[in-house]
């Protein structure tokens, strides 16, 4: 795909530290960073990988786990907010002394997660700016890519990144660093990422995250996947299977969590041959669904494959049970077929609170009544209702109603998109009644 020519630059790739006022390492691998760093070691390029998020304690069965946070002051947007803000992650003084042990790079890149974390990323350029002067910085992810123009303001780096796909990014490495690659085709597509991904470089694996697919065909319109990704594709099953088989032999991973936003779609296609296959070849690995997975696709196959093929977590994309809710957020479930889901899943083997089902809080203009009928249909579907809160994302449908409905400034101030401040509340759903359904699910 590539040629090198020239001698090799030495890249730093950085993944920053989150800032928030809650944090848990729910299988958190910044899996689109160590695509690139696997595409860069294998065309020849020294690199050297500092993951800030890799500082996990009370590690737990499957290999999730608490981060070690460290408390900081909140920024001046969210001083009203009467919750303690820390910095989760790696402790800062380590970091210095990691920094102050390289080697001067050519070229540094940042990536970048959720849209209000974005103190964490300021900070990681502000230091490593400190350390090279005059290297240059790239800034990529979905920050980056969500609020390009803020990033571009205020972050500091040479080059705000908001282009899409490897592709891209190689060519501004290239160019960059003045060291010629030659490109043999138009593009880089699902099936071309670098096989495996650089979890090597961790010195330790509790876990390992895989994607068998990029995008979404459906259209919810609060999820910004068909912005950040241009349509659907998958990989190849088979090579699918490479990849589980090569973590659990080589490297003895006994979790692997899958970052699909589509994993179910058509599964006779994928989903199945894919499990039919780590079966077939005896892989015991424990799988997890942290992104939730498409609750109409559930049938008495796929709920054996779940079941037998060691999946662990099982998450399901419900939203809300109200069903004219449900198709003006995009149709992608309705009620009969979530009890058809959990039908079957418990058939296949599994028990109620194993099957967890996401419920969206605070929507605009959603009543407090509208999550609480959510949860009971989904206890007496004999499910367990997981409560998400509402983030508002830039470039998704929802973002507009979400500017008129929130007293916050979300179109400035990427900080107020934090769910955690419930942006979108108002006298129909305050942070007290959030409070008190939270609680009385805790009780029963």
């Amino acid at each position: 795909m590539f040629h090198v020519k020239h001698s090799s630059p030495h890249i730093l790739l950085i993944n920053p530290w989150i800032t928030d006022f809650a944090a848990y390492n729910l299988w958190i691998k910044p899996l689109g960073l160590l695509y690139i760093t696997s595409f860069l070691r294998n065309k020849g390029f020294q690199v050297t990988l500092i993951d800030c998020l890799d500082f996990t304690i009370k590690i737990k069965r499957y290999g999730d786990g608490k981060f070690i946070k460290t408390k900081i002051e909140k920024p001046l947007p969210l001083k009203s907010i009467p919750r303690n803000y820390s910095q989760y992650g790696i402790p800062e003084e380590i970091l210095l002394k990691r920094l102050s042990l390289l080697e001067e790079p050519d070229l540094i890149c940042v990536t970048s997660w959720m849209t209000y974390w974005y103190p964490g990323v300021f900070k990681i350029i502000e230091i490593t700016r400190k350390f090279f002067k005059k290297v240059p910085i790239i800034l990529g992810g979905i920050y980056a890519n969500l609020c390009y123009d803020h990033a571009k303001k205020h972050s500091g780096v040479d080059i705000v990144f908001n282009g899409r796909g490897e592709l891209e990014i190689l060519k501004l490495v290239s160019e960059l660093t003045h060291f010629e690659l030659k490109i043999e085709n138009s593009g880089l597509e699902i099936g071309d990422l670098p096989y495996p991904p650089a979890f090597d470089l961790y010195p330790q694996l509790n876990f390992v995250c895989i994607t068998t697919s990029r995008g979404c065909p459906f259209r919810c319109t609060y999820c910004a996947s068909p912005f950040l990704s241009k349509g659907f594709s998958r990989r190849d099953p088979v090579k699918v299977v490479e990849e589980i088989e090569y973590w659990t032999s080589q490297y003895h991973i006994n979790n692997i969590a899958f970052y699909d936003d589509a994993l179910l779609v058509e599964p006779s296609k994928h989903f199945t041959p894919i499990m039919k296959e780590v079966i077939k070849k005896g892989i015991h690995c424990n799988f997890h669904t942290p992104n939730a997975i498409h609750i109409k696709e559930i049938d008495e196959g796929v709920a054996e494959l779940l079941f037998h093929g060691g999946f662990k977590t099982i998450r399901l994309g419900l939203e809300t049970s109200n069903e004219t809710k449900q198709i003006e957020t995009g149709g992608k479930v309705d009620n009969q077929a979530f009890r058809e889901a959990i039908k079957q899943l418990k058939r296949a083997g599994y028990s109620g609170k194993e099957i967890g089902v996401y419920i969206m809080v605070g929507l605009p203009g959603q009543r407090v009544g509208e999550v609480e009928e959510s949860i009971v249909f989904v206890k007496e579907a004999g499910a367990k209702p997981i409560l998400v809160e509402y983030s508002p994302i830039p470039h998704t449908p929802l973002f507009e109603k979400a500017k008129k409905m929130s007293q916050f400034d979300l179109e400035d101030e990427p900080l107020f998109h934090n769910n955690s401040i419930l942006p979108c509340q108002w006298e129909g759903f305050t942070m007290e009644d959030y409070r008190k359904l939270k609680e009385k699910l805790r009780r029963n």
